[in-house]
């Protein structure tokens, strides 16, 4: 391409552009005149301008082809002027042109000469609506472009800065200057550049502009605050459609941005903690519940949890509110979940293991404050005051704990223990929003732990009474042979209401009971023990077991809301005879010696507590070596499978080969019993003697 040909580029790095520029667009038009005003050189925008060809106008004096008469004594002083050296002139100046029209055009004049000392007048002209026009475009886009509130800035083609206006150099705390002839990645060194420019070399390319996109980065000031722009690209072209670089508009949303996260982190704070409701407190077992919690919050919200309970909590001893003072605190670990395993695991308190830890430990301090302790970012001198141990702050250090945060678990006014949270792999450190996270999930799982404890508590003190009301030994019965087991529910069910008793009378008789009050926990318990009592006294007085049933009906009627089945048998060792009356209770079975069993058809009776009740007793005979089981539905009732399918299995297992009492005993609980274990189970059997 030569040198001068349109677009191309010319000495010293020089360029020429096609046609269409800013002095096209103002027709600027150029006029030579000799020293004695004669026209010698016409453009074509002069044409353009005043209507008169070259061919007209070469040779003519410029003032009378141009000038009106009443004009053309100033002009010619003008040009005297000009031509005698006293400078250029400019102004507005009526033109005469071709068509008779009169039209205000700029001037710009000025004298010229040559080697020869030859002396011209260039006189420059354009449009006087067109150049004002012209010239307020540009000062409304320079005002625009210097008072707009959102940044703005020109790049070239090679994406360098070449227009800066205040607001972006505010934005940016980097003058308008100092921006110029820098790309963006040295002058916004707090970017990641590399999208930005992407995004902005595929505007170039392709011309589609880019609008509102967000771009995030560090505090252009400094601090762990993240900031965000919403940032415009354009690609800018002149009037033939050629690229002369890009436009950018940048608006500072750093404040919409965080509130944005601010709500999204409220939104997932709620989404979690309504899982963590569904996930935590499951049971009423307190380990369990333990577990749950740390199982949920990793990697949820930490990579190692771990939930440590104040020993006098798990024991359910009384205390303060809060641990105070300089005195050690007594933990007792109860889960620890982890990501991975580790030495940060092995730096952990095993669950169920028991240590004193003093007060210038962090979760010491959580639990006397019963406020969040966090250390954002953990340094190696930290680790002391955060490990158990120095062999643990070894571990911890090697597995790179980056950041530490321990929340008191307070429920009902009382600090239960410390949820201990750790960060080794993710790299970020707890921040506000996951204390405040932790904080919400701590208070949630602390109630859940509390009624664990407290259901726990009430449970050891049911089933210590309900032992405490039963018999502990078979007791010696003429005739009979007794075994007998009690069997409370899981851990995850409250203990209920069923006792059993062989109770020795006078004249070889014996009296076996088994019974079941409808209820859980230490009420059923103590209604059990009331029932228990009476059924004895009842028994002494040598009633027949359909007027001790109708006698414990009548009473158990007086009791609240307490409704309760029993079965009652009535041994005499010297007949054989057996009399048994049922009040809702299941059937007992009578085991043969030759090893048949039966269920044995009674009228079934209704419960205790309803009231003026008739009840019935039916009389068996119990032979030699012959036995008779009785029990409570917690033996043979099931969720997923019928009772008549249940009893025929107590069948089964009864009959056959013959094994001893207490054997017998525990194959069927061990046969029949349900695995979750949600009932009591009384199981009492007596087998006749010679």
């Amino acid at each position: 391409m030569h040198a001068f040909e349109p677009g191309g580029r010319g000495p010293a790095g020089s360029a020429s552009a096609e046609p269409g520029g800013l002095l096209d667009l103002l027709g600027v038009a150029a006029v030579l005149l000799d020293a004695r005003g004669r026209i010698v050189l016409w453009s074509p925008q002069a044409e353009v301008l005043f209507g008169w060809s070259a061919e007209e106008a070469v040779g003519r004096h410029a003032a009378g082809l141009l000038v009106a008469e009443d004009h053309r004594g100033l002009v010619l002083e003008l040009f005297a002027k000009v031509m005698g050296g006293s400078g250029p002139w400019a102004g507005v100046f009526p033109v005469r042109r071709k068509d008779g029209s009169t039209r205000l055009v700029e001037f710009r004049n000025m004298r010229l000469g040559d080697e020869h000392d030859t002396r011209f007048a260039l006189g420059i002209a354009a449009d006087e609506i067109t150049l004002r026009g012209a010239e307020r475009d540009l000062a409304l886009s320079a005002r625009l472009v210097e008072q707009s509130p959102i940044g703005l800035a020109v790049l070239d083609t090679e994406l360098r800065y070449v227009l800066v206006n205040p607001a972006l150099a505010e934005i940016n705390l980097l003058s308008a200057e100092r921006h110029l002839g820098l790309t963006v990645r040295e002058a916004l060194p707090f970017l990641d550049a590399g999208p930005v420019e992407a995004a902005m070399r595929r505007v170039l390319e392709s011309g589609e502009p880019v609008l509102r996109q967000l771009v995030t980065g560090s505090n252009p000031a400094g601090g762990d605050d993240e900031s965000a722009w919403s940032v415009s690209y354009f690609r800018l072209e002149d009037s033939t459609g050629r690229v002369i670089g890009l436009a950018t508009s940048v608006l500072d949303v750093t404040g919409q941005h965080r509130a944005r996260l601010e709500t999204s982190q409220a939104r997932r704070r709620l989404a979690v903690i309504a899982q963590a409701s569904l996930r935590i407190g499951t049971t009423l077992d307190l380990g369990q519940t333990a577990r749950e919690l740390a199982d949920f919050v990793v990697p949820e919200v930490a990579d190692i949890a771990a939930v440590d309970l104040l020993d006098s909590v798990v024991e359910g001893r009384p205390g303060p509110a809060a641990p105070t003072g300089d005195d050690p605190v007594v933990f007792r670990a109860l889960a620890v979940a982890s990501t991975e395993e580790g030495p940060a695991v092995r730096a952990a308190d095993p669950p169920g293991e028991i240590a004193a830890y003093s007060a210038d430990r962090l979760v010491t301090r959580c639990v006397t404050s019963a406020r969040p302790v966090l250390v954002p970012r953990v340094e190696r001198r930290d680790l002391p005051s955060i490990a158990r141990s120095a062999e643990a702050a070894e571990l911890l250090a090697a597995a790179g704990l980056r950041s530490y945060l321990a929340v008191p678990l307070v429920a009902r006014g009382e600090v239960l223990g410390a949820l201990d949270l750790k960060r080794t792999r993710n790299p970020a450190p707890f921040t506000d929003d996951d204390l405040a996270l932790a904080t919400e999930l701590g208070a949630r799982a602390a109630v859940c732990i509390d009624n664990a404890r407290w259901y726990r508590m009430q449970r050891h003190a049911a089933l210590a009474l309900q032992r405490h009301l039963l018999p502990r030994q078979p007791p010696r019965t003429p005739g009979l042979r007794v075994a007998s087991r009690y069997q409370p529910a899981s851990a995850a069910a409250e203990v209920g209401g069923d006792w059993f008793d062989a109770i020795p009378l006078g004249g070889h008789r014996t009296a076996l009971v088994v019974g079941d009050v409808m209820g859980n926990g230490i009420n059923a318990a103590a209604t059990m023990g009331q029932l228990h009592t009476t059924t004895r006294a009842l028994a002494q007085l040598g009633l027949e077991p359909a007027e001790v049933l109708r006698q414990l009906d009548r009473l158990t009627a007086q009791l609240e809301e307490t409704i309760a089945t029993c079965v009652y048998a009535l041994f005499d060792a010297t007949t054989g005879r057996c009399s048994i009356a049922l009040a809702g209770h299941l059937p007992p079975v009578l085991v043969h010696v030759g090893g048949t069993s039966e269920l044995l058809r009674l009228p079934p009776g209704a419960p205790l507590g309803l009231g003026d009740t008739d009840f019935h007793a039916v009389d068996a005979e119990l032979r030699p070596g012959d036995r008779l089981v009785l029990y409570t539905d917690g033996l043979v009732e099931r969720r997923d499978q019928s009772l008549d399918d249940r009893l025929e299995q107590l069948l089964r297992l009864l009959s056959g080969p013959r094994i001893p009492l207490e054997a017998t005993c525990d194959r069927l609980l061990e046969s029949l019993r349900a695995p979750d274990g949600h009932d009591d189970v009384a199981l009492l059997i007596a087998e006749a003697e010679p």
